[in-house]
């Protein structure tokens, strides 16, 4: 969640860093701080609140040192404070660090280092590590960053420079993403890739124990053990570009717009015209997906109701046993597993804790994991047998658009797959919904292009305090995402329920004028939904319906319409979530929230 920004070269670094800390603005922070290797030592600035505070307080640009690190953090351990904000020192100023995760067994080093003399100035888990550095340093830094992850317990990234080594920042993670970026004659080192992206697009992604040394001349890495190691380094795709607005008034907008380009690009080179997939790429053969016996779909957030929607498909259409479950309560009850159970883990940057330690869980028991993620290198990868990758390109909205219709597209395809291993469906069936998927980001996009009336809605609803959102079958799964979405970015309490359950409990929340935000695309489950539709009515409740084109009697139930384009219901939410994003975009901005940096909200959850 918390930001990493290290550089090493022959400019001023201070620019260079806090250019990459704004990059990082989208992960989530509360605080933020700056150290750099000056002629006399180490300096560091540190600012409680947005950046902006940080630049104030960092002054002008009259650095000319050329080594530093940055950070910007989302409060854990200890509240949001000047002496909480990294980078932290240690008792004698040679050393300084920044970090990202968290440190289990702090209090217990913490209480040992305080009986050997140390003085603590924060309440974070993190300064311990600086600390430990501080007793190793003699041996050299990289040296005493080996001897203090040795005696961490958690999950963390951080990055590390000292005094006794002006041109030196030395880095290393455990399941915590850090990677390295290499420039001519300089260095960076950062938590994410756009952070230097306008620099370069060559890096390297940091495995766990690898402890990283950055100068200007490039990275050398060590393994856990100590031993030198070769890295790849690839070249990404994203460009700078990608990462600024594009015209667009946020980040979010963009990227709700982006989604017919990440449908598509997720879909090519695996959906031919014909309507027939090949994810032979997966690694995963005709043999263990004919034998499977059960799947379980394991994600958090916005990734979850995407697992959801894939649920209803694999049952429907490869006829094989699926439960779905968030992956923070899977990691801890005693799932049955074995090597007839495929789980999938689906987090959109592949770093996400719960999901990883859901797919350790698995993969221990002996069951196959497939990862489904957005980022080449990232954890997850390492951490499955078998990978699928989106193509949603470089997201840098909080709330997840174009990552989330990415995973489903994927998921279906998946589907498709599955179906077709297992003989489910006739080669005409299964031909036929894939030439169909093959038309939905020109749906998606017919839809963008000529929607009305979302604003005035959104105008007229902005002010209420409570929002009801109703769907069956696959509009379940996409009511859950689109209540997610208003939750996240205008901050109003919001419940989705499968309609069925309305009765049960959330029917007495309703008032004349309530929202009812109702899903009723055409599905066999429509002529159900409209019975809900009309006990909602019955309340005096106001029905936000999102319908098919064509669907005239629509009109007769619900106060307001949003019409998407007819397609397949298994395609459908593709296309039905992109009103309620809209909608939620809307209400948001006519609030005057800042929509892409949700209060107590990070990008990715590295932290459990």
């Amino acid at each position: 969640m918390c930001g990493i920004v290290g550089y090493a070269g022959k400019r001023p670094g201070k620019p260079i860093i806090l250019e990459g800390l704004r990059r990082l603005e989208y992960r989530g922070y509360d605080s933020a701080g700056i150290v750099l290797m000056e002629d006399d030592g180490l300096v560091t600035v540190r600012a409680v609140g947005n950046l902006d505070a940080l630049v104030a307080a960092a002054g002008g640009d009259s650095s000319l040192a050329c080594v530093g690190l940055g950070h910007t953090r989302w409060a854990t351990h200890g509240r949001p404070s000047h002496a909480n904000a990294h980078p932290h020192d240690d008792c004698t100023g040679r050393v300084s660090i920044v970090l990202n995760g968290i440190i289990e067994n702090y209090k217990a080093l913490r209480d040992e280092l305080g009986a050997r003399g140390h003085e603590f100035k924060s309440e974070t888990d993190a300064e311990v590590v600086v600390h430990l550095l501080e007793e190793n340093l003699d041996h050299g830094l990289a040296a005493a960053v080996h001897a203090a992850v040795a005696r961490l317990e958690g999950h963390w990234a951080f990055c590390a420079v000292s005094a006794d080594e002006p041109g030196l920042v030395v880095g290393t993670r455990h399941e915590a993403p850090l990677v390295v970026g290499y420039g001519d004659g300089e260095t960076f080192i950062a938590s994410a890739i756009p952070a230097f992206l306008g620099h370069t697009r060559l890096v390297t992604v940091l495995e766990d124990g690898d402890v990283v040394s950055v100068t200007a001349d490039g990275a050398q890495f060590a393994a856990a053990d100590g031993r030198p190691a070769e890295r790849e380094t690839t070249e990404v795709q994203w460009d700078a570009e990608a990462a600024e607005k594009g015209g667009y008034e946020t980040f979010m907008l963009k990227e709700i717009y982006e989604q017919p380009a990440a449908i598509g690009d997720t879909l090519a080179g695996r959906l031919r015209d014909d309507g027939s997939v090949d994810l032979s790429e997966t690694g995963l053969g005709d043999d263990l997906l004919r034998r499977l016996r059960r799947v379980f779909i394991v994600a958090c957030g916005t990734s979850y109701h995407a697992g959801l929607v894939a649920a209803y498909a694999l049952e429907e259409l490869a006829r094989v046993p699926v439960q779905i479950d968030v992956a923070s309560e899977f990691r801890y009850r005693d799932p049955v597993l074995d090597a007839e159970t495929l789980v999938i883990g689906i987090t959109q940057s592949g770093e996400t804790t719960d999901t990883l330690a859901a797919m350790r869980l698995a993969r221990q028991a002996g069951s196959p994991v497939l990862a489904l993620t957005n980022i080449m290198g990232s954890q997850a990868t390492r951490d499955a047998d078998a990978v699928l990758f989106t193509r949603a390109g470089l997201e840098i909205g909080v709330a997840a658009t174009k990552t989330h219709v990415a995973q489903m597209a994927a998921l279906l395809l998946f589907t498709l797959d599955m179906a077709r291993a297992r003989g489910t469906m006739t080669d005409d069936e299964r031909l036929q919904l894939g030439r169909e998927l093959c038309q939905m980001p020109a749906l998606v996009q017919e839809y963008l292009d000529g929607h009305t009336g979302i604003e005035d809605i959104a105008r007229h609803y902005r002010d209420e305090r409570f929002f009801l959102y109703l769907g069956r079958n696959m509009g379940f799964a996409v009511c859950l995402e689109g209540a997610l979405k208003l939750k996240e970015i205008s901050y109003i309490p919001t419940e989705a329920y499968a309609a069925g359950e309305m009765k049960h409990g959330p029917i007495a929340l309703l008032d004349t004028g309530s929202p009812v935000v109702v899903v009723a695309n055409d599905s066999h489950v429509f002529p159900k939904l409209v019975s809900n539709i009309e006990e909602v009515r019955a309340r005096g409740a106001d029905v936000i319906a999102v319908a098919s084109e064509g669907n005239e009697a629509i009109y007769e139930m619900a106060t307001e319409v949003l019409l998407v384009p007819r397609c397949n219901s298994l395609l459908a939410p593709l296309v039905t979530v992109v009103p309620l994003q809209l909608l939620a975009y809307h209400i948001a901005r006519l609030k005057g929230l800042n929509v892409d940096q949700p209060r107590n909200l990070a990008k990715t959850v590295t932290v459990e």
